[in-house]
């Protein structure tokens, strides 16, 4: 989860299905690490390089939705998420990955929560927001 030390949260929404906001999501590359893996999607979602990105030590299995299920190999179902944040002083300049999203938003947290599809990003968005 991207957010600023002012409270705004930078959240995206897919390509498919559209109308699903969310942060910045990814799947392990080969022998990559969950740190490695955080940062390497933030850049590639993202552009932003800037921040300091913590691992929250959080995870949480969740199920995954059929519109997504394309992605994953026959008959796997269920997906390990890993919750990271990253905090920025102000809003940054966001380049999106064209094929993967179709706009961002930065919203306040009550707003980040009434937006986010995702309710494991909902769950990150209620213990950072200030």
């Amino acid at each position: 989860m991207i957010y600023t030390e002012n409270g705004e949260f930078l959240l995206l929404e897919r390509r498919r299905p559209p109308g699903f906001w969310q942060s910045v999501t990814g799947s392990l590359e080969w022998g990559e690490l969950a740190d490695g893996a955080a940062r390497r999607e933030v850049i590639e979602e993202t552009g932003i390089t800037q921040g300091v990105l913590v691992n929250l030590q959080w995870t949480q299995v969740y199920e995954i939705l059929p519109s997504f299920g394309k992605v994953y190999a026959p008959g796997i179902t269920l997906n390990l998420e890993h919750a990271f944040s990253l905090r920025l002083l102000h809003q940054v300049p966001v380049t999106l990955s064209d094929s993967e999203h179709v706009r961002y938003r930065w919203v306040c947290a009550t707003e980040a929560l009434e937006t986010a599809s995702s309710s494991t990003n909902r769950a990150v968005i209620a213990e950072l927001r200030l």
